[in-house]
């Protein structure tokens, strides 16, 4: 399992989020600066040369002045929610750092076995009077299914018991790389409901990479920080 150490990935992360941070701000004024400075020189080079019979009028060198501050303004801002974003994305690592080696929900399909028994995970929109799971081969084929009776709005477990000794090893155990999914239906009266398949998964490491967090998981590779629904 990779490790994450958080003290130094602060301390390099504040350091880089720090120095670009300084750079854009710089880069921000810099711009500022020569856009008030060419809006001055343009006014007064206009008031210079204007018409003393057709003075410029007061209203529309307001209205410039105006639109040359809302600029500036926004270009400050904008330099502002970048560096409160790269600081979210900092936080977010903290937090992600805590998770490695622990098991969270996420969607998907995939039986989680621990100790030689299976499991999963769903949720369903409304109460329902008729609750299956099919258990699914690496080939998709049905070789089990669950009356799981009626079950309530919200999010369920189910266990399989594997009566049939399907999938285990020489020692009868069920291997977790057996590859095993399941499939949920619901029903209220004749109507279907909607399910979500959830899987359990467990964290390896922590990416930091791109403008999001992502965690890296021991079955289901690289997921957006944003997917975890829950941590077991």
């Amino acid at each position: 399992m990779s490790s994450f150490d958080a003290t130094a990935f602060n301390t390099a992360a504040n350091a880089a989020s720090t120095s670009a941070a300084a750079a854009k701000a710089s880069a921000t004024a810099t711009t500022a600066k020569e856009s008030s400075d060419r809006f001055l020189k343009l006014l007064v080079t206009q008031l210079k040369n204007q018409d003393p019979l057709n003075p410029v009028d007061n209203a529309q060198m307001t209205s410039q002045m105006a639109q040359i501050s809302t600029v500036t303004g926004i270009e400050k801002l904008n330099s502002t929610v970048e560096s409160l974003n790269g600081q979210f994305v900092q936080m977010q690592a903290v937090q992600g750092a805590a998770l490695v080696g622990k098991d969270v929900i996420l969607k998907g399909d995939k039986l989680s076995v621990r100790d030689g028994v299976a499991s999963g995970m769903f949720e369903i929109d409304s109460a329902a009077d008729i609750v299956k799971a099919e258990v699914l081969s690496p080939a998709g084929l049905v070789v089990d299914t669950l009356n799981l009776g009626a079950q309530s709005s919200g999010r369920h477990a189910f266990v399989w018991p594997n009566t049939g000794g399907v999938g285990v090893d020489a020692a009868g155990n069920l291997s977790q790389d057996a590859g095993y999914r399941f499939r949920i239906t619901a029903n209220s009266g004749a109507a279907s409901l909607t399910t979500t398949a959830l899987m359990k998964d467990q964290v390896s490491a922590v990416n930091t990479g791109g403008a999001s967090l992502t965690l890296e998981l021991a079955r289901s590779g690289k997921v957006p920080y944003a997917q975890i629904q829950a941590v077991d």
